[in-house]
């Protein structure tokens, strides 16, 4: 086996192995939790519970003996949702309302996104309530049959109370199932706040006001006038909980669950590390961190994500946890204990982004309200250094051409271009191997079967002519994380979401819908769905395109004389057509885009040095022998 052709072959080796397996074995592992002595694995006595009658979130009874879970007594015998009225939420990005009982944000809907690409489609659920009733007077989009059903809507909300300090009854603070009156307001919109309000009737007045931007992002300010003759001490607090494991795209690429940055260290837990039995409580364990300045905490979905969002520069405990009993998980953000002087008050703001993760909106947030590295809750992966820059020049590329499957075209031309000195010297390295060639034959006719002596006279000619046979392998190696980070932005990001390239590919970020079983839609039924495995077996047609591609890129090379070698290049182009034929078709479209300008590069290059490949020759050679 001569070194060009194995260089060939450990090529198509490796760049299938990276394929199949680069995440499997090298992707970075779940972040542990920090070191004990630091943050605590145990549930919090002092956290939010929740009720395990109801399966809401409660504040915590804190008259349990010190180091005790404290006793859990339900507070109401049935869901006060149920009977609770609503303030509207009515905002271009954002519908839905806010339930008075515990003044919680439970029902949101994304105004600028659909279930599907049908115009018709329901708008988007984010966050659902515990209890359907009283929803008849949210407000709704325009069209009756835009507003989705609730049924079997997992609750997911977000609701904020406070924690009763030492020496204060529990029932003088509100709890998530207290139920608010309204103060002012009548709906909350952009510049349209919405104070609720609740008096505990021993001198303690308690105001929760909303205000909304036009795009994601909700300030909540929580304020206690204490007009009672003794100080009272509390500590407000931030939950978000979701009933249930949420329905999740189970892709080991991508992180879906728990979220956080506490300063400057992210924490990334998926569900399904925070359901684990807890020797010691009853609650299930916590990831409890104490932030000195700067964070945030809360859950991200794919393209979605609700996050608490303290103050800059304001200290607070993160809480991270699983209620097995009610099977809920939980992100908290607590602040600290405050005392409320008599005659006076007490107020602590905060955020609470629900919406989509877009990077302009979420880097806009970054800078303007001064949340430390908001943007890195979009999942970037291992190789985030080369993700980002990649994101963002595809993000200009489409604000100036205005699609993005020709965006994508756009970006492997300027990607090609950058490793273009590196692809040269892969090339020249190819073409000088070719002048070597009839030495090499002559080499191996005169040593036989002598392995040891024919490696050692061919490393001497290398040595002597002052090649690298490395050199062409090189450059593959250095473009598997430009591959894997383009691979990654197609994958993560929002902005290619239901984005249309042109004729039957109206989303980039899922597979080519046609088929060759119903060839490419010219029969009477359905293409296989997609995403299964029969609809990768179908063969789209941009897989098909992929494939042939690798097949001409093969033929820019000899066949290979040893029998095995050459089997392994027949099937090499056909194999990845079929492994590919399910992955997202923007990520299809760029090797392919990929494949053809390599195709035009190498052969110019080799032509260029004297060697162009014979390409219509090996095309002929491949083709299957007529018979005489």
């Amino acid at each position: 086996m001569d070194d060009n052709n194995r260089n060939l072959i450990l090529a198509m080796v490796l760049s299938a192995l990276v394929m199949i397996g680069w995440y499997a074995f090298f992707a970075p592992p779940t972040p542990e939790p920090a070191d004990p002595s630091v943050t605590a694995q145990a549930t919090d006595p002092n956290a939010p519970a929740v009720d395990p009658a109801t399966g809401i979130a409660l504040a915590p009874q804190v008259d349990a003996a010190p180091g005790e879970t404290p006793s859990l007594e339900p507070t109401t015998p049935q869901d006060p949702v149920l009977n609770a009225g609503r303030i509207e939420i009515d905002s271009d990005a954002l519908r839905g309302s806010i339930s008075l009982a515990g003044g919680r944000i439970d029902d949101l809907l994304l105004g600028f996104y659909r279930e599907t690409q049908d115009p018709n489609s329901p708008l988007l659920r984010l966050l659902s309530p515990t209890a359907q009733a009283g929803l008849g007077t949210i407000s709704t989009p325009a069209a009756p049959d835009a507003m989705p059903s609730l049924v079997m809507q997992k609750p997911y909300y977000a609701v904020y109370g406070w924690m009763p300090g030492v020496g204060v009854d529990p029932a003088l603070v509100p709890n998530p199932a207290t139920v608010w009156s309204v103060e002012s307001g009548s709906a909350l919109a952009p510049g349209q706040p919405v104070t609720l309000v609740w008096d505990n009737g021993a001198g303690q007045v308690f105001r929760r006001s909303f205000e909304l931007d036009d795009r994601y992002m909700f300030t909540v300010t929580q304020s206690i006038d204490n007009a009672g003759p003794a100080p009272f001490v509390a500590a407000p607090y931030g939950i978000l909980a979701r009933h249930g494991k949420p329905d999740t795209q189970n892709f080991f690429i991508l992180h879906e669950g728990a979220v956080g940055m506490s300063d400057g260290k992210l924490l990334e837990q998926k569900y399904k590390d925070m359901v684990k039995l807890d020797p010691v409580g009853n609650e299930g364990p916590a990831i409890v961190t104490e932030v000195a300045e700067n964070g945030w905490v809360g859950f991200t979905d794919k393209y979605w994500m609700t996050t608490l969002v303290p103050q800059p520069g304001q200290p607070f405990t993160s809480v991270v946890k699983y209620a097995p009993g009610a099977d809920i998980y939980q992100a908290e953000a607590r602040l600290p204990m405050q005392v409320v002087a008599p005659g006076t008050q007490l107020s602590s703001s905060s955020f609470l982004f629900a919406g989509a993760k877009e990077w302009e909106t979420i880097s806009a947030y970054q800078n303007s309200l001064h949340i430390d590295r908001f943007v890195d809750s979009i999942d970037w992966g291992w190789f985030y250094f080369l993700t980002k820059p990649i994101f963002r020049l595809l993000h200009w590329l489409h604000g100036v051409i205005g699609n993005m499957g020709w965006s994508i075209i756009a970006l492997t031309f300027i990607l090609k271009a950058l490793v273009f000195p590196l692809a040269r010297k892969s090339y020249i390295s190819m073409a000088r191997m070719r002048e070597l060639q009839p030495q090499m034959e002559a080499i191996k006719e005169r040593t036989g079967d002598d392995r040891a002596k024919y490696q050692q006279e061919v490393m001497a000619l290398y040595r002597d002519a002052k090649v690298n046979p490395a050199a062409g392998c090189l450059p593959l190696l250095l473009q598997i994380p430009i591959f894997f980070a383009l691979y990654k932005v197609i994958f993560v990001t929002l902005e290619l979401r239901h984005a249309p390239w042109f004729g039957w590919i109206r989303d980039l970020s899922a597979p080519d819908p046609s088929s060759l079983l119903n060839l490419f839609g010219l029969l009477p039924y359905a293409s296989p769905a997609q995403g299964t495995t029969l609809h990768s077996l179908s063969l789209p047609l941009l897989a098909i395109l992929l494939g042939i591609s690798m097949w001409f890129q093969q033929k820019l090379n000899p066949a290979p004389a040893d029998p095995a070698q050459k089997m392994i290049f027949a099937w090499m182009p056909w194999i990845f057509m079929f492994m590919l034929g399910g992955f997202a078709s923007g990520l299809v479209l760029y090797w392919i885009t990929n494949n053809v300008i390599t195709i035009f590069q190498q052969y110019a290059i080799m032509s260029m040095h004297g060697h162009p490949p014979n390409l219509f020759g090996n095309i002929r050679a491949g083709l299957p022998k007529r018979r005489k």
